[in-house]
């Protein structure tokens, strides 16, 4: 073969070289964990402060505390009444400045993925009500792995009834309760609403709700890295997901926002259209340039979007 020949073979092999070095196969996908998530998409789907800057979530931290400590010193409050035998079973009762004798009550349940945060956490949800005449109650309940979520959610159906028992002592209407929550809390307001009452009272004293940037599956939870420290086994996942219940004949307003991730939308989504052939469908609301934290943080602001949404829902009668 003349050496011409030989060179343009050599010259081909290296530039078939160059270019296979330079645009690699694509590595093959990993299997999928849940619907088409791989185990790190999953896992992205419900990290919430990674969705966002670690200064904006050290300030949104740092403001809740701050607005938190304001509200206790703000508002009339009967803080740390006892709602159960257990030290962690305490409530915060906020009072408005004008007190009607029948006034309306928002009973608000904190988030946290269920192993975070308590109840001081989120005095600050008393600035947005007690200005419209609502009794505000933030409940704080005991933590996962402390208690598993099953006592974690009785826990919370206590606090109702403890607030339908004693509210009239603190100028509150029993027949004018209304439920509240955000993300893990979202999860246990819709979920308090599908469960059985008889042994309270008979029935859910729960007149209407809201659940906001909620947890309404909880399969994706088993699978996701949170589930390491939660502990759920696929029984307790399938028997607390609001989902599977059968829809309640309360109404509930679904809020979630539209920079909180797929997987959340979904959530919210997927709660209105299989309780959507009850008695009240769930009504959802996609509110417009609102993440995880900015949504939760309407909850202080007498006038935001998302507590005039409320509003609407809520009996509120006049104050004096």
């Amino acid at each position: 073969m003349p050496m011409s020949c030989r060179w343009t073979m050599q010259c081909e092999r290296w530039t078939k070289w160059q270019f296979d070095m330079t645009h690699p196969c694509p590595p093959p996908r990993l299997p999928s964990v849940y619907r088409t998530y791989t185990q790190a998409e999953l896992d992205a789907q419900y990290n919430n402060q990674a969705k966002i800057s670690v200064p904006k979530f050290q300030e949104f931290v740092r403001e809740c505390a701050v607005s938190s400590a304001q509200a206790r010193g703000r508002w009339r409050a009967h803080l740390n009444q006892r709602y159960g035998a257990l030290d962690g079973q305490i409530l915060d009762i906020f009072m408005p400045d004008r007190l009607h004798q029948d006034a309306p009550v928002e009973i608000f349940l904190h988030g946290g993925y269920w192993r975070m945060f308590g109840k001081d956490d989120f005095s600050y949800v008393a600035n947005g009500f007690a200005p419209h005449g609502i009794i505000t109650i933030v409940v704080n309940y005991m933590l996962i792995p402390t208690v598993s979520l099953d006592a974690l959610v009785g826990q919370c159906q206590e606090a109702v009834v403890w607030t339908y028992r004693h509210i009239r002592d603190f100028g509150g209407n029993p027949d004018n309760l209304f439920l509240s929550g955000h993300s893990a809390g979202g999860h246990l307001t819709a979920l308090l609403l599908s469960l059985d009452w008889s042994t309270y009272d008979g029935h859910c004293p729960i007149r209407g709700a809201t659940a906001i940037s909620g947890i309404f599956d909880l399969e994706p939870i088993r699978l996701s890295y949170l589930n390491s420290t939660l502990g759920f086994t696929r029984e307790v996942a399938a028997r607390n997901s609001p989902i599977l219940l059968p829809a309640p004949d309360i109404p509930l307003d679904l809020h979630v926002g539209d920079k909180e991730g797929d997987e959340y939308i979904r959530q919210s989504a997927a709660l209105a259209h299989a309780w959507r052939k009850g008695r009240c469908p769930p009504v959802l609301h996609v509110q417009a340039r609102e993440d995880h934290f900015s949504i939760r943080a309407q909850l202080g602001v007498p006038n935001s979007g998302l507590v005039k949404s409320m509003l609407e829902k809520r009996i509120v009668v006049g104050a004096r």
